[in-house]
């Protein structure tokens, strides 16, 4: 009875509203993509450069950024580094760049995913859905949600929180996260690309298989003492990824 009240508290909490916040310069785009998402049910606030995305979020607790690249003063991937320093909130990048680097750089820097002009409101709403879920939105309730220790760090998947061996907070992106739980639900078990793409994108199209790696990277240089040399997050030639720690529930 106790579990099954706790089930219900936890999908209640994931029902509320999510509010988007969309950083792009030319109004009849972020007007498009505003209308979207609130046709979709979601509330959606537009800016137009990064100076007046920050002054909104002093005031404002946002759910996600959509984060256009190319803005008149400081460009996306600058504001999206920015952002990376301290904040953990799923950001997608809109980009007009086709080329595979363009996309690499935006994963680089922090963003959790990006979408390519032109794009159509369907796509658009696909990604922030999955995005959301990976932030903690509509996660299956039948999924282990206990915390777990590995090699002295503490991951909590209902608070979506990583602490390191001294008990320092370590902040994650969305998908950084959903890949380490992965990893830890799975230790010493060779994990595809593809299975990743699975796990972190909810089964929808995800970014190019390529992203995997860049966000296995990003990870590496916060989890491992060495990135350049990694012991608990394995490289398996043709095969994927290994997670070599001894995983144990906290």
């Amino acid at each position: 009875m106790r579990a099954n009240r706790a089930r219900e508290t936890l999908l209640n909490t994931t029902k509320r509203t999510p509010h988007i916040l969309i950083v792009e310069d030319d109004r009849e785009i972020g007007q498009l993509l505003a209308e979207t998402m609130r046709e979709n049910g979601m509330l959606a606030t537009t800016v137009e450069d990064g100076s007046e995305m920050f002054a909104r979020m002093r005031n404002v607790t946002f759910d996600l950024i959509v984060l256009d690249v190319m803005l008149p003063g400081e460009d996306g991937i600058s504001l999206c580094r920015r952002l990376r320093a301290d904040k953990t909130i799923p950001i997608i990048l809109i980009t007009a760049l086709g080329e595979e680097v363009d996309r690499i750089v935006g994963l680089e820097v922090g963003a959790d995913d990006y979408i390519t002009k032109p794009f159509s409101p369907r796509e658009v709403i696909a990604r922030i859905r999955s995005a959301l879920r990976r932030a903690a939105y509509g996660f299956a309730p039948t999924d282990r949600q206990t915390p777990l220790r590995f090699d002295g760090w503490r991951i909590d998947p209902i608070r979506r929180q990583v602490h390191d061996a001294t008990n320092a907070r370590i902040a994650l992106t969305t998908t950084e996260f959903d890949l380490l739980l992965a990893f830890c639900r799975n230790p010493g078990r060779v994990i595809t690309r593809e299975e990743l793409l699975t796990l972190t994108h909810s089964g929808l199209a995800g970014p190019i298989e390529r992203s995997v790696d860049v966000h296995v990277r990003r990870l590496r240089q916060k989890i491992e003492a060495d990135p350049s040399d990694p012991v608990l997050l394995r490289t398996v030639r043709l095969g994927g990824y290994m997670f070599t720690a001894t995983v144990v529930e906290a």
